[in-house]
């Protein structure tokens, strides 16, 4: 069955680093986009960073960009989120998903719609103190 695996996450300092990863399997990873999310309680799941299956294409939340970078490694079925800069603000459980993305949908696919992804990781606290 198709297994997402985050780790990383810890209690760090504002102003520090992170380096989150999502390992997947079960699936041809090659063949799905991937995307992070967080959620705090009592707030919806909310778009973090998202990557198409090619690598190319990347998106970002606008509270996160030119902070946070999103990459893969399709040799190990990995996704990545790298966190700079932290904010008390980015403490939340993070979450990985894949979103299948075939052919047609472009090498430049990516996806920020929590509703259309097909797969989830059961998440990774990240704890940004002040």
């Amino acid at each position: 069955q198709v297994q997402l695996v985050e780790s990383g996450g810890i209690l760090v300092q504002a102003g520090g680093s992170l380096r989150l990863s999502c390992a997947a399997s079960g699936l041809t990873f090659s063949s799905y986009a991937m995307g992070w999310f967080r959620q705090v309680p009592g707030k919806e799941r909310e778009f973090v960073a998202a990557i198409s299956r090619s690598g190319v294409g990347t998106n970002y939340a606008d509270s996160v960009k030119g902070r946070f970078t999103i990459s893969t490694d399709n040799a190990k079925n990995t996704v990545y989120l790298q966190m700079n800069s932290l904010k008390p603000e980015d403490t939340a459980v993070y979450y990985c998903a894949a979103d299948y993305a075939s052919y047609y949908d472009g090498a430049r696919y990516t996806n920020t719609n929590r509703h259309e992804y097909d797969y989830w990781g059961q998440g990774t606290q990240v704890t940004v103190s002040s």
